[in-house]
């Protein structure tokens, strides 16, 4: 298929690479940098105390709206950040931009628990209640609650919710996830496509049509399990080449600034590659600002936005300041980056050099969970999108098209579709932001508010 003489998916390609583009990435670093000033270093002088409420998150505050508690919903978030992004992405992003990617990606993810603080903060200020009884909340909620009466409102929420409901089918939720169940299972263990594709099908049934209360339970049970198995696994290859620590954070701190030399497989690359694939890979991953997580964040039984906002701070912290820096960490020390692999070969690799054959079924296993967990959380936030744009009454069909979705997706190789999908993903970004930076003094206002009750004890 040809228009204007080039090939759609070129076509496409091209696009994907302008959304992808300076642009967006400085609004996305801007918008936290600008979060971070205005709230004052939240995420350095708050994040204790953040990580004090993720240990007391399972309790259920009494008399308060909400479907699941507050570790939950952080852990539903969770299950749609860490994903393969934190294999696959971390190591597209060291392959092509090189060691300096991590710095920067790093210092996204710092900016960006500014910006997911603000998201779920607003996401349980302006949400409501559907017909079936269930909370509905995030960015098209405070688009069109939080800026009503402005004309532009009604029709960016309706975009956001449109965007999110394509990548939800088409995109982040369901084909890269079941190709790369499929394909691990394949040629770890020699498990036929079509058994891996029917198993996952069903379990994805199975949870998914339990409605939210089930995604969370299997998200709590699996994201903690699966996050920690995989960072001891990198914890335990750092610590047994510790004297290469320095050389490593040596070489990411001077590759960020400066063009990184060609070695081994390794082409080469400028700073400003660096900058843009570490970026863009970190934004990929954790999922702040574009808009996201913060509807898995408003089913939270919580009764202070603030609180809500604390807790799901912690997600981006958790998902690339923990997991993917650790996971950079071990390709840069173990030289893996400058081999001819690329992505979760790349990884696996990596692993494999140190904890030899245990090392590649850490990796393998890891994304296997990564890659389910991701889809069951996308399915939640198309279900809301969903219920935004059509009502209750769209939930059952939406839900019984993404399981058909997901059980087709093993034997697709749409790339067109994929490409489109990445492009909608980064259009999610434009109106959240917008929302963000239209509604700063309603973050400012509640932030201030929660911390002074605190001070006075109440």
């Amino acid at each position: 298929m040809e228009l204007l003489g080039m090939d759609v998916l070129e076509v496409l390609t091209r696009v994907d690479s302008f959304v992808w583009g300076p642009p967006l990435l400085v609004l996305l670093v801007g918008t936290g940098i600008f979060l971070t000033v205005r709230l004052g270093l939240i995420q350095v002088f708050r994040l204790p105390l953040a990580l004090k409420y993720v240990m007391n998150s399972r309790k259920f505050e009494e008399g308060v709206l909400g479907d699941v508690s507050s570790f939950a919903a952080l852990s539903t978030a969770l299950s749609a950040t860490i994903g393969t992004g934190n294999i696959v992405g971390v190591a597209t992003a060291v392959k092509t931009g090189g060691p300096g990617a991590l710095f920067w990606m790093f210092l996204a993810a710092f900016f960006g628990m500014a910006t997911m603080y603000s998201e779920a903060l607003l996401a349980v200020r302006y949400r409501t209640v559907d017909a079936n009884g269930q909370m509905s909340g995030g960015p098209m909620y405070y688009i069109k609650n939080g800026l009503a009466g402005r004309w532009y409102s009604k029709v960016l929420a309706a975009l956001f919710a449109v965007f999110g409901l394509n990548v939800a089918l088409f995109g982040i939720g369901t084909f890269p996830q079941v190709n790369a169940i499929v394909d691990s299972a394949r040629i770890a263990f020699d498990i036929p496509e079509v058994l891996t594709a029917a198993i996952v099908s069903l379990l994805v049934a199975f949870v998914t049509l339990g409605g939210i209360r089930r995604i969370a339970a299997a998200a709590q049970l699996m994201v903690p399990f699966m996050a920690v198995a995989y960072v001891l696994g990198c914890l335990i290859i750092i610590g047994l080449n510790l004297d290469k620590i320095p050389a490593t954070f040596s070489l990411i701190i001077s590759s960020a600034f400066t063009e990184t030399a060609a070695r081994g497989g390794f082409l080469g690359a400028g700073v400003m590659l660096a900058v843009r694939m570490g970026i863009a890979r970190g934004i990929f991953s954790n999922e702040a600002g574009l808009g996201s997580t913060p509807i898995a964040a408003a089913a939270a039984k919580v009764k202070k936005p603030a609180k809500q906002g604390m807790i799901s701070m912690t997600g981006t912290f958790f998902d690339t300041i923990v997991v993917c820096v650790m996971t950079g960490t071990v390709l840069i020390m173990t030289d893996s980056w400058t081999g001819d692999l690329e992505g979760a070969y790349m990884t696996s690799y990596a692993f494999s050099t140190v904890l030899e054959e245990a090392g590649s079924y850490i990796v393998t296993v890891g994304l296997i969970f990564f890659a389910f967990t991701t889809i069951i959380g996308w399915n939640y936030y198309g279900e809301r999108c969903t219920e935004f744009l059509f009502g209750v009454r769209g939930i059952l069909p939406y839900k019984i098209l993404y399981i058909l979705i997901v059980a087709s997706g093993a034997f697709l190789t749409l790339d067109v579709i994929w490409v489109l999908a990445d492009i909608v993903n980064g259009l999610m970004a434009f109106p959240n932001l917008v929302a963000l930076l239209a509604l700063r003094k309603v973050i400012a206002a509640e932030t201030r508010e929660y911390f002074e009750d605190l001070e006075q004890g109440n």
